[in-house]
């Protein structure tokens, strides 16, 4: 279910630019966000397919690690959307 609402986030970021009331300060670029949103969604929903529904161990034990590789780089691409462009003031050489 989380997983689900978090999708929904995503792609209503990426498609109309829209984000959550507690993200729109800190959200730089919606649509780099609702894509780091999608693969937190993809990686949430790779753990609980495979991690409740597989008997193998081994099979298991892979997408657990797939999913949690996936679900630290959705969040670094969150990070990065928080992130300004461009340069840092006062930097500049006279």
């Amino acid at each position: 279910m989380p997983a689900l609402l978090i999708a929904a986030s995503g792609v209503a970021a990426m498609t109309r630019g829209r984000v959550l009331p507690t993200h729109r300060r800190p959200v730089r670029r919606t649509r780099l966000h609702g894509c780091g949103q999608l693969v937190v969604a993809v990686a949430l929903s790779c753990q609980a397919v495979f991690g409740l529904m597989t008997d193998n161990l081994d099979a298991r034990q892979w997408a657990t690690l797939t999913g949690s590789l996936l679900m630290v780089a959705g969040i670094v691409v969150i990070g990065v959307s928080r992130r300004t462009a461009g340069r840092r003031h006062g930097t500049e050489t006279p």
